[in-house]
């Protein structure tokens, strides 16, 4: 177990106040062993343990608690007359646990910590109850950093080739062979389309549920097209209704599988409301299916966008004329140019590469990211090394 120190910074300041501290993301990247995390530090600022009250509601041992009734109820009796820290794991298991949390808070002795995976609870009318309540954390499988951390005396050579191969889920890295990762990986991916999309929206057609992830998990890092989708499932000698098409969309979103990128015309600075570009949460998962490393330029691109995700920007597609930049990042009122290449091995691939960034014309960063181990940077533009890129905490 390393130390998740990116999210425990962001979380501190909120230690001992009277707001609720939400931990969401996609099952098993990490979340209980963050509140495991921030349990130990308290208890290491003092904090007595018969003052903490810890359920995970994914536990057969608190089953039972998963009815809101008897979830209050048992807390409530196991409130400490100090004050008492409360941690819920996976609090979307329980109906209406808006209510729960909401009156719980109500009381003046009482820091709650809940985590949660599916997007939903903290939208519509969810976020209505707590309103002013709440600061949320979006957690993330291991980044490329903490798999260094985590393999200290490994070259990064070989921990990135692993990494776009098998991806950041922790578990997955507790095991050492291919077979043992990919059944570790295949596990997960049938909890996470089971429980969390199938189960969750009473969905029927599982097929082609799992067929529509499938196309997903191929096209990764490409825009979002609903014909495409269409064309490719007459391929397959099955239809989908566009509803159904947008609502299995949807639920993988809320699950944290899939993100999406909407496109912002930089010339006429508006945001474009179609072709959005779809990308999987961890890539581990798309090598259950597909090779990732014949596919490296895809992979590359889903692992930038995620770690532009995991350092607070908003990110958005570019696009300049007929040419498109990779990722547009927001942050702060500031904002950064990134494309992402595998090689850039041709002065075709240097000019494809650049030239969409030398027709911005403001003075904001630019950055191309390849594989490269030459420093490539020229007319303001600045190369970066993937490698480098990941290791470091800002562009």
């Amino acid at each position: 177990m390393i130390k998740r120190e990116l999210y425990l910074k962001k979380i501190r300041p909120f230690y001992d106040k009277n707001i609720i501290k939400v931990i969401t993301g996609i099952r098993r990247s990490g979340k209980s062993t963050l509140l495991l995390q921030i349990k130990t530090e308290l208890i290491n600022k003092g904090i007595n343990e018969n003052q903490i009250i810890h359920i995970n509601l994914d536990f057969f041992e608190h089953g039972h608690l998963r009815n809101k009734d008897l979830l209050y109820a048992y807390i409530v009796e196991r409130l400490h007359p100090k004050k008492t820290y409360i941690f819920i794991d996976e609090i979307q298991e329980v109906q209406d646990f808006e209510t729960v949390i909401n009156s719980l808070n109500s009381f003046n002795t009482v820091d709650l910590y809940i985590s949660g995976s599916n997007s939903k609870m903290l939208s519509g009318e969810y976020a209505t109850y707590l309103t002013g309540r709440y600061v949320s954390f979006e957690i993330f499988p291991f980044s490329f950093k903490e798999l260094c951390d985590y393999y200290p005396n490994d070259s990064k050579e070989k921990i990135f080739n692993d990494y776009v191969i098998y991806g950041g889920f922790p578990q997955v890295h507790m095991f050492e062979g291919d077979q043992e990762k990919k059944t570790l990986l295949a596990d997960l991916y049938h909890s996470i389309v089971v429980k969390d999309i199938t189960e969750r929206h009473k969905i029927r057609d599982v097929s082609a549920l799992e067929k529509y992830l499938l196309y997903l998990n191929n096209t990764v890092a490409s825009l979002f097209s609903a014909e495409n989708i269409n064309a490719y499932f007459k391929s397959e000698n099955r239809s989908l209704a566009r509803e159904t098409l947008y609502n299995y969309i949807k639920y993988a979103k809320d699950a944290y599988y899939i993100y999406s990128a909407p496109r912002y015309d930089i010339k006429g600075k508006k945001l474009l409301t179609t072709n959005e570009k779809i990308y999987v949460n961890d890539q581990g998962f798309r090598s259950l299916f597909f090779n990732n490393l014949r596919d490296i330029e895809k992979i590359l691109e889903n692992i930038v966008y995620f770690e532009l995700l995991r350092r607070n920007y908003k990110v958005y597609i570019g696009t300049i004329n007929d040419y498109e930049i990779d990722f547009i990042a927001e942050k702060d009122g500031k904002k950064v140019y990134v494309q992402v290449s595998y090689l850039l091995a041709s002065e075709k691939t240097i000019e494809r590469e650049f030239r969409p960034l030398l027709l911005t014309d403001d003075q904001f960063p630019k950055y191309v990211i390849s594989l490269d181990k030459i420093d490539m940077s020229h007319q303001g533009i600045h190369h970066r090394n993937i490698i480098d890129f990941l290791r470091q905490d800002e562009l």
